[in-house]
């Protein structure tokens, strides 16, 4: 490879992973895409692959990688420690300070939640105008699955921006100028179906094989499980989700703690699971600016996410029996997904090898930590050994497709015998070993609905998954407003905060991007 295609190449990688790094603040500032340098580099197979690196790599940033667990903070599973460093001003969203205005500088949780999806969409729209021009040094069903991948990503990205913002403006192309951006907001009808129509692509054009990095065909078929169940799809999505289940492509994890750590997702048995990842590596942790972070650090020395005590409550006893409501020894003889879940109070955290003990900065206000995702083995954890933390966030696993098909199809036809099926079977995992659902108590839709919706507030806390499920089953309110947290100021959560406003930046750069109502 001569000199010049080096250059090239390493242009055409920048150009996807740092899209508009130029301007941060404006996700839509960028090169125009007919320039010769890149017109010039997408010739062969090993362009397209480079390409589409750059495309994944979209997926560590904020809200799309590991720091996605924040949004535990938005909803009634945790408290978010107040001087959050990783993504600011989002303990302030928890109190209802949601204006189109606050928090919107570059490193702000509120801005990220629209600029991040909207550069990985930027991204994935230029690798999909491009990559036809490789289809000489491929084969059709190799360049399809490409397309694939990348659309799996796109419709991933504007499932977030639909569920955060509702209406939002539709890219599907490559744009050359700024003034090409500035378009008006299509209806959550049609945002939704660009998202089925990518992820039916995907379907259709991935292999059917287990998770090893990259998308496949059980990503896409349980994203678009997830898609429809927002919708209340129930039938379409049980369809969806049985699919997977009667594939026999994936499986549960033989250990669910193992599940959210460095070794054990590289472990078949335990990744047999995972269905979708933000991946990170040696080299390429979760964090190293501006100061090493990352899941060990935030959680185990700074305590970010602080689980509340009433969230520990739901946890069943070991028989399934609710557990008794008091203040000291009540954590002995529960599901083992608790202190699996949460460092316990009066618990003491230990590398297993050295029998160190880790210090915690500041236990702080709830009496509990979030510990999963939290590598025990590590410890003493500090920040020099924070550009190791390198655990893969997971978006979609097997449990929750159980979990998903369960409620769509209790939500479809009522309680049946597959949906105690998909229960027993995630309440059965081999180190979870929870009893089966007792159907006589839990026999009608709406009494197996609530304990559908407590077994997925256990199995998938703290994952950045509960967040999403109270807003669409519409009990936010309910859940979350007047809810006791840090300090003295309760939690706020208002009709208007189903969605969020559009940041005032995009509106003042778009003439034509209406704010939403509530917050004009």
């Amino acid at each position: 490879m001569n000199t010049k295609y080096k250059i090239l190449r390493l242009f055409i990688t920048c150009l996807l992973v740092f899209l508009a790094a130029s301007c941060e603040k404006d996700f839509l500032d960028k090169e125009p895409l007919d320039s010769v340098s890149v017109q010039g580099f997408w010739k062969t197979k090993a362009d397209v692959e480079t390409g589409l690196a750059g495309v994944y790599s979209r997926l560590q940033e904020n809200f799309l990688g590991y720091e996605r667990v924040y949004l535990e903070g938005l909803s009634d599973n945790a408290a978010l420690y107040n001087v959050n460093w990783n993504q600011r001003y989002i303990f302030e969203m928890s109190l209802g300070t949601i204006a189109p205005d606050v928090g919107t500088g570059e490193k702000d949780a509120f801005m990220h939640m629209w600029s991040s999806p909207y550069r990985a969409i930027t991204s994935c729209n230029l690798f999909l105008d491009n990559v036809d021009r490789a289809a000489d040094d491929m084969l059709p069903a190799e360049l399809n699955k490409f397309k694939a991948e990348v659309r799996f990503i796109r419709a991933l990205a504007y499932f977030d921006l639909v569920q955060l913002f509702g209406d939002v403006p539709i890219y599907t192309k490559y744009f050359e100028t700024l003034e090409d951006g500035n378009m008006a907001k299509s209806s959550k009808a049609d945002v939704y179906a660009l998202i089925e129509d990518d992820l039916n692509f995907a379907i259709s054009n991935l292999d059917d094989v287990a998770y090893s990095g990259h998308a496949v065909k059980g990503s896409a078929q349980a994203l678009l499980g997830r898609v429809l169940l927002t919708e209340e799809k129930w039938a379409e999505a049980a369809t969806v989700l049985k699919q997977i289940i009667d594939g026999g492509k994936f499986s549960l994890s033989n250990s669910y703690k193992d599940l959210f750590l460095v070794d054990g997702q590289a472990n078949p048995a335990v990744n047999c699971e995972i269905m979708f990842s933000t991946n990170y590596a040696a080299g390429d942790p979760q964090r190293l600016s501006p100061s090493p972070a990352g899941y060990d650090v935030a959680m185990a020395v700074w305590a970010l996410l602080q689980p509340f005590k009433d969230f520990a409550d739901v946890y069943q006893m070991t028989d399934g029996s609710t557990p008794p409501q008091s203040n000291d020894s009540v954590y002995n003889n529960r599901d083992p997904r608790l202190d699996m879940t949460m460092k316990l109070p009066k618990e003491t955290w230990k590398n297993p090898e050295t029998d160190e003990e880790q210090v915690i900065t500041d236990p702080g206000y709830t009496g509990f930590v979030m510990e999963k995702y939290v590598d025990l083995s590590k410890i003493p954890i500090t920040g020099a050994t924070a550009p190791t933390t390198t655990q893969d966030y997971v978006h979609l696993r097997y449990a929750d497709v159980l979990l998903m098909y369960a409620e769509a199809q209790n939500e479809a036809v009522g309680p049946g015998a597959t949906v105690y099926a998909a229960l027993d079977t995630v309440r059965a995992r081999a180190d979870v070993g929870m009893p089966a659902v007792d159907q006589a108590t839990y026999n009608t839709q709406a009494t197996l609905r609530e304990y559908i919706r407590n077994e997925r507030r256990v199995e998938l806390a703290m994952e950045g998954i509960r967040y999403f499920d109270l807003k669409r089953w519409k009990i936010a309110e309910e859940k979350l407003n007047g809810k006791a947290t840090v300090g003295t100021s309760p939690m706020v959560f208002l009709p208007k905060h189903y969605y969020l406003p559009i940041p005032q930046t995009e509106i003042d750069k778009n003439p034509n991007l209406v704010q939403n109502p509530d917050y004009q």
